[in-house]
């Protein structure tokens, strides 16, 4: 692997946008969500992170999304987060051979393991990064707070049509969630429901646009919370 930056004079870097959350939130069906209604408007490449296999990058692969060679697994041999916050370089090179072998690219999805509610990205590794919650996981959860909940560029409440078959009022999450963000973004999301797909698309489509005019500057949600994992967890996609 390339151990320095790739550019192409006049072209736009890629967005890279950090998709991050719990176990079981969606991540992985979130990115073939957009992969599948972007691809023919933006060149796409996907980066997953899993802890002792690339099971969500054979996920998206076999899903169609994109050309398989687009789609590359970082195996990160440790919790999660340490990969996309506290020790970069495997995803930084990983983003960088993509970026070089399809150049340009437009938008460089870059999906965390499943964490818990304090992970986020280091904003030297992504441009803006979107959370993950599922109402699944529980109507209170947004309340729980947390720098990804508050923070991220985007808060993705995911799966909102399951939401009478596991008695949460999404309307009543939707609205706490809004409250814990002091006028960031909320999203409720069904990959079956078409018109909240148009709106995460018109989202990313902004924030592209945001930053290659510059306008946008990546920041940090927050620093992790002290935390320890007392047994490993099986991924989940949807």
């Amino acid at each position: 692997m390339s151990t320095t930056p790739h550019t192409h004079p006049d072209v736009p870097r890629a967005l890279r946008l950090g998709i991050a959350g719990p176990v079981g939130t969606g991540k992985s069906s979130l990115i073939a969500t957009i992969c599948r209604n972007l691809a023919d408007e933006l060149s796409i490449a996907v980066i997953t992170n899993d802890i002792y296999t690339d099971e969500d990058a054979r996920f998206l692969r076999s899903a169609g999304v994109l050309p398989a060679e687009r789609i590359r697994g970082v195996e990160t041999g440790a919790c999660p987060h340490t990969a996309i916050r506290d020790d970069i370089t495997m995803n930084l090179l990983a983003v960088e051979d993509l970026e070089h072998d399809f150049a340009p690219v437009d938008l460089l999805l870059i999906e965390s393991g499943g964490d818990n509610l304090t992970a986020t990205f280091s904003p030297g590794l992504v441009d803006a990064q979107i959370f993950v919650l599922d109402v699944a996981g529980g109507g209170d959860v947004a309340r729980k707070g947390g720098p990804g909940i508050t923070r991220a560029d985007l808060l993705v409440v995911n799966k909102v049509d399951l939401g009478p078959y596991v008695e949460v009022d999404v309307d009543r999450m939707v609205e706490d969630a809004k409250a814990a963000r002091d006028g960031r973004p909320v999203l409720a999301l069904s990959r079956h429901r078409q018109e909240t797909v148009e709106q995460l698309c018109d989202w990313i489509r902004w924030i592209r646009a945001e930053h290659a005019s510059g306008r946008h500057t990546p920041y940090d949600p927050g620093a992790l919370a002290p935390h320890s994992h007392g047994h490993d967890h099986s991924h989940a996609h949807d």
